[in-house]
């Protein structure tokens, strides 16, 4: 299976921050927004990852993560020319996905709670598409999801006026080898972009939309405005303060696999031993 990350976009709602960077390399507390997402594919098994961003700011990333050798993993990258929804993603990825499974995640998107690592791995064990659906107040403002008891999906809407359910689409999808051939099939919608719920409803018209629920003993956060951005950092230092164990530590989840060896992690724990980040590293040793 293979893993995209999309980290488009000019990050608006977080202008000024954004005005010369990435909104995916801003810090959330103690790590860039990217290592979020990251974290989620390597906790799925996903070895290989494409990041996807802007003409502008694709070296921001490949300067941060190199070849992702010292995580185990291996990146590549690709240029979204400019916005065009989040499924031409996958049009983007094309010659990288080689009709493998895929599963994509966006950017600013962060998740935490038990267990999850089994939530990924049955998703990758679902035939056809597998979204991600959360509980909210207000999901008028989300893609939202109903579905029965089974968790087949029964439909799936974008910011509803009447809402089917409370439960929001969240920014991570999982689709089968087939998912290049629909999206090549897709019609721009009225904003001139090839939306992802369009591709599911193409998954779910043949019954082949499943959901995972993350439950009240998951967080689930979108780092997009200047609240959030705070509210995320607020969440992941008080988490890490609580329960002595850091989220998205990239070298500890790779290290925990067998990806990268003891002497890599002290490698790592040496060029940060200046912070609480590289001792963190020691301690895994």
């Amino acid at each position: 299976m293979k893993g995209i990350v999309l980290a488009g976009g000019s990050g608006t709602r977080l202008h000024p921050l954004t005005l010369n960077v990435s909104k995916q390399t801003l810090p959330i507390y103690d790590k860039p927004m990217i290592y979020y997402p990251i974290s989620t594919l390597m906790l799925a098994d996903i070895k290989n990852i494409l990041i996807i961003s802007t003409p502008s700011h694709l070296s921001l990333f490949s300067d941060l993560l190199g070849d992702g050798s010292q995580f185990g993993v291996n990146f590549e990258y690709k240029i979204q020319e400019k916005p065009g929804g989040i499924a031409e993603a996958f049009l983007v990825a094309d010659s990288y996905i080689e009709n493998e499974k895929t599963c994509l995640i966006l950017g600013d998107n962060i998740f935490y709670g038990d267990n999850f690592s089994n939530k990924l791995k049955s998703a990758r064990g679902n035939t056809g598409s597998t979204v991600f659906a959360y509980f909210v107040n207000d999901p008028e403002r989300f893609g939202v999801v109903n579905f029965d008891d089974n968790l087949n999906a029964l439909s799936i809407e974008e910011k509803p006026i009447n809402p089917k359910s409370n439960y929001a689409v969240t920014g991570l999808y999982f689709y089968d080898e087939n998912v290049l051939d629909y999206v090549k099939n897709l019609s721009p919608s009225d904003r001139g972009e090839l939306e992802i719920t369009d591709l599911n409803k193409i998954y779910l018209e043949k019954k082949q939309l499943k959901v995972e629920l993350l439950d009240e003993n998951f967080t689930w956060l979108d780092s997009g405005t200047h609240e959030s951005l705070l509210e995320s950092s607020n969440f992941v230092a008080e988490t890490q303060n609580k329960k002595n164990e850091y989220i998205a530590c990239l070298e500890e989840i790779a290290f925990k696999k067998n990806w990268i060896t003891s002497e890599d992690v002290n490698k790592a724990a040496l060029r940060y031993q200046k912070n609480t980040y590289g001792k963190y590293l020691a301690s895994l040793i």
